[in-house]
């Protein structure tokens, strides 16, 4: 049984472990939702996590099981105002991915930006390279709004630049 909870502070050596399993190297193969054929080095790290939870403005939702020791599925939800609520960081253990845990974690976050008064949620998703990931968004309700963002960081392994695409939906 899973249990929804906000990270905390003791949460970050295994929500890292689980971001980066989700994102990166050969363990996130397991997966489809993986960065790894476009991206190296690390996904994230225990300072951006601390920060993230530390932030009023963000909660970052876990899945875990066992008495909530055992961190499975995670994402953060960021208020950016005006209704505007933003999600991301959105990880599955890599090997459970075909469980409906990413569904899940969509509507939770969805839910808690709705208690926080939120109207809209809004993510950024890796452009073109990345059509499968563009469509499991478009099945949960998610449009593109044709804005693209520059990609935060000069990680890839080959190609063009990446870029963001955003995408949103009504709550």
């Amino acid at each position: 049984m899973l249990d929804l909870r906000l990270a905390t502070a003791t949460d970050i050596p295994a929500l890292h472990r689980l971001i980066e399993r989700a994102y990166r190297g050969e363990s996130a193969r397991a997966g489809w939702t993986h960065e790894a054929d476009l991206l190296r080095g690390p996904r994230t790290n225990a300072a951006e996590l601390a920060a993230l939870i530390a932030d009023p403005t963000q909660d970052f939702l876990l899945a875990t099981e066992g008495a909530g020791t055992i961190i499975v599925a995670c994402i953060a939800v960021s208020d950016r105002g005006g209704g505007r609520f933003y999600f991301g960081q959105l990880a599955v253990e890599p090997a459970r991915q075909a469980e409906g845990l990413g569904r899940r974690m969509i509507a939770a976050a969805e839910d808690h930006a709705r208690a926080r008064g939120g109207q809209t949620m809004e993510l950024t998703v890796i452009d073109d390279r990345r059509p499968e990931l563009v469509a499991y968004y478009e099945r949960r309700g998610y449009a593109a709004t044709g804005d693209r963002r520059p990609f935060p960081y000069e990680l890839p392994i080959s190609g063009p630049p990446l870029a963001l695409f955003v995408m949103t939906r009504s709550l």
